[in-house]
């Protein structure tokens, strides 16, 4: 069975409950089919909440409340900007979509080659009071908003009424929005025709599958069922209950499976508001303070350590399944713990949550654990606005926070993330989709574009975050390159497009080992490859979650440093002396760049000159390395790839690499050619050392490493590439020439040897 690629909200996981790949790698191959244990009645806590889909015809969706909307249009054309409006209206329509597939592999967006400029226009926001085309104006305007004040009007959560009005309208007119209604559509019926969640405590680590997966089907079974106003679409609850025990059913001891929880019944309280009945809502409320809010409130440092100095996905999500669940029953809530809960959730996230991202936009944790963090905090900042009129500093008191959109879009190479360190649990309700809510909030229209084409768009609040008068290409004007330079993270992204599939994708980091919420690799200079529609050089990702003492801490001595996908020698960087990193690292970096960006067409004519390079002195990372320094560089415009290693050693050194591609040595040992998906990459080293040869192993641990707590996790189908050195003093220059079509090998260039501290812009050219 191969390695299972955990793909941008893929499935695959060790954390997952009765994961069927549980003990397999989540290296960078193929990602499994998601898991579909969906179905169509939930039985969780008390009351039981059955909701049972009958019906999903878009017209008849359409055709109910579409008549309401527009007799109520107020359309007009008469100004400059009523006229654009309407233009790119018509223009969205003629053209659709502007991906046309998503890649099975990868499950990436395919662009068209094509140029377009009445479509691919720089990223903008159109002006219009066209209900046809755009939002109307929140009616719920409070003078003096107060988190214990809710709009008069149901539902309040992320979704008001007005929207659900407006929505039917703006569907006809936006080939998104029309798409994505008939996914949902799609997938409510079909989690209707699969088995119950079944209650499965994973170990240590909880409920939490289920409850992101009930959080996810409530979502859609609600939507559908909002959106036909037709007695066929019926929603009842009541019953015995069977999930959990008593008196913790919602596994208060991990406290992410009763936010998530929490946050799946508010969304049924409040979305489905006008169905329950007056005993149905009070058992609701009930069980919402009995298993979810009274646990966020009670004293208990065991279960609530999130609450204190944690800046990361914990804090995020935990305080968002709370305040969810509050604003849900506030008002209705004769306990006054709904107001107790507000008091303290929102002053928590804002001095926790909201400083999760760097200065420099990146996610302090992850690439993965951005979803889970940013999903978290926009559904919490979403639901106070639309419920109270107000986030109370929540999405401004990190002014660096409207960065993290950025980050993300860079994160994300031609076949998949730059995905290093954990990689986190399923996903199932948890998307990127946060993506429009900050679009929209922070004037960011490129965000909202880049992740409308992106194959977990479609979910519900999508339909409700999603600004239809977005327009242009998110490419168009894009920077081919970004670094990222605070000093926790200190990574670059650089590529040789946004839009073709088979693009140059290069992503390399350096940073602190430390202050990442025990989530990160022993990893300073790692790097991931990505050329010709496949990942060259990929990330094994997360180990498994309940292998003992895997979260102990991030110390020299962690126990969480023994597993093989932690250790330094797991990953693709330089290891010394066969021994992990320095935790108290602290690496340098500088970088440029040819400032290269793309224009409005997907096909892109790159310069000769056009490059780009990050060095890192990577030194303090080592034990036993006097120097050593990591270099990485494009070259022959944008098509090979070139890294430097500047290394002095007192012991034996490796380079390493961990790819899924078939590896051949030549006869010389310098050159290595690697067969993937039907491509090939051919890796060479540019005036050798002294007996320098490329050699390979299994992934798997060296004979002589400390054992572990618990035994590694395979990593079936990887190779590890290698160059072995004695210690010693060596520049070793590694180039990547993808095998692309059309080209010789007399088209691709041998680079001069240039220390890396004379890199520059020039310095490379022939």
């Amino acid at each position: 069975m191969p390695a299972s690629y955990n793909a941008v909200g893929s499935n695959p996981s060790p954390y997952g409950a009765g994961d069927p790949y549980y003990n397999e790698s989540s290296g960078y191959i193929t990602p499994h089919p998601a898991k579909k244990r969906m179905s169509n009645w939930i039985k969780i806590g008390v009351p039981i909440l059955i909701i049972v889909i009958i019906g999903a015809v878009l017209g008849g969706v359409l055709g109910s409340r579409a008549s309401k909307t527009n007799e109520g249009s107020n359309i007009t054309s008469s100004s400059k900007g009523e006229a654009a409006a309407s233009s790119m209206a018509s223009v969205k329509l003629e053209v659709g979509r502007f991906a046309t597939a998503t890649n099975s592999e990868f499950m990436m967006p395919i662009y068209p080659s094509t140029t377009n400029t009445a479509a691919f226009t720089s990223p903008t926001f159109t002006t219009t009071t066209n209900n046809a085309l755009a939002w109307p104006a929140d009616p719920f305007q409070p003078s003096k908003p107060s988190a214990t004040t809710t709009r008069p009007d149901r539902p309040r959560l992320i979704a008001p009424a007005y929207k659900w009005q407006a929505l039917p309208t703006l569907i006809k007119g936006d080939p998104y929005l029309k798409g994505w209604n008939d996914t949902i559509f799609g997938n409510a019926s079909e989690y209707y025709s699969l088995p119950p969640v079944k209650y499965n405590l994973d170990g240590g680590n909880g409920i939490l599958d289920n409850s992101r997966e009930i959080k996810m089907r409530i979502k859609a079974f609600a939507y559908v069922y909002h959106m036909t106003n037709d007695t066929k679409w019926n929603a009842a609850g009541n019953g015995p209950s069977s999930f959990g025990s008593d008196p913790d059913r919602w596994n208060s001891g991990h406290f992410l499976d009763t936010a998530e929880m929490t946050a799946a019944f508010a969304i049924a309280y409040d979305w489905l508001y006008s169905q329950w009945s007056e005993d149905q809502k009070s058992q609701i409320r009930s069980t919402l303070i009995k298993y979810g809010l009274h646990y966020g409130v009670t004293p208990n440092p065991a279960a609530l350590w999130w609450q204190t100095n944690t800046t990361g996905n914990w804090n995020c999500v935990c305080n968002g399944g709370l305040t969810l669940g509050a604003l849900a029953i506030l008002g209705d809530d004769t306990s006054g713990i709904a107001e107790q809960v507000l008091g303290q959730t929102i002053p928590d996230a804002i001095k926790n949550c909201a400083l999760a991202v760097s200065d420099d936009g990146t996610w302090s944790e992850t690439a993965n654990y951005w979803y889970f963090g940013t999903t978290g905090h926009a559904e919490m900042s979403s639901a106070l606005l639309t419920a109270t009129g107000s986030h109370y500093g929540l999405l401004d008191v990190n002014p660096d926070f409207p960065k993290t959109g950025n980050y993300h879009m860079y994160v994300a190479g031609s076949t998949s993330l730059f995905n290093y360190g954990d990689h986190g649990p399923n996903k199932f309700s948890t998307t990127a989709n946060s993506m429009f809510f900050y679009g929209d909030h922070y004037s960011e229209p490129q965000y909202m574009l880049y992740q409308r084409e992106q194959y977990d768009a479609a979910e519900p609040w999508s339909m409700f975050w999603y600004d239809p008068t977005v327009s242009g290409a998110f490419w168009n004007g894009a920077a081919l390159d970004h670094f990222f330079d605070n000093g926790l993270d200190q990574w670059a992204s650089m590529r040789s497009s946004w839009t073709a599939s088979d693009a140059l994708y290069v992503a390399v980091k350096a940073g602190k080992l430390q202050g990442h919420q025990t989530h990160n690799d022993l990893d300073a200079g790692d790097f991931v490859l990505d050329a010709l529609g496949t990942r060259w050089a990929g990330e094994l990702g997360s180990g498994d979650y309940n292998s003992p003492n895997y979260f102990s801490n991030d110390t020299q001595n962690s126990d969480r440093w023994l597993y093989y996908r932690k250790m330094t020698e797991g990953q693709n960087t330089i290891l010394i002396n066969k021994a992990n990193q320095n935790v108290a690292a602290a690496p340098v970096v500088n970088h440029d760049t040819s400032g290269t960006t793309q224009g409005s067409s997907t096909v892109l004519d790159i310069p000769q000159d056009s490059t780009a390079y990050w060095v890192a002195d990577l030194s303090t990372a080592y034990f036993d390395g006097t120097s050593v320094k990591r270099g990485v560089r494009l070259l022959n415009g944008r098509k090979q790839v070139l890294i430097q290693d500047e290394i002095q050693a007192s012991t034996s050194i490796q380079w390493r690499m961990h790819t899924n591609a078939t590896v051949h040595i030549d006869s010389a040992g310098t050159s290595a050619t690697l067969t993937l998906d039907g491509e090939t990459l051919i890796v060479q080293m540019i005036a050798p050392p002294n007996g320098a040869q490329f050699s390979t192993s299994d992934a798997v641990r060296f004979a002589s490493d400390p054992t572990p707590p618990a035994p590694d996790q395979p990593n079936p189908g990887v190779t590890v590439l290698i160059i072995e050195l004695p210690a010693g003093s060596y520049t070793l220059q590694t180039l990547f020439n993808p095998q692309w079509s059309g080209m010789t090998a007399s088209d691709f260039v041998t680079p001069p040897t240039v220390a890396l501290a004379q890199w520059s812009l020039t310095s490379h050219n022939n």
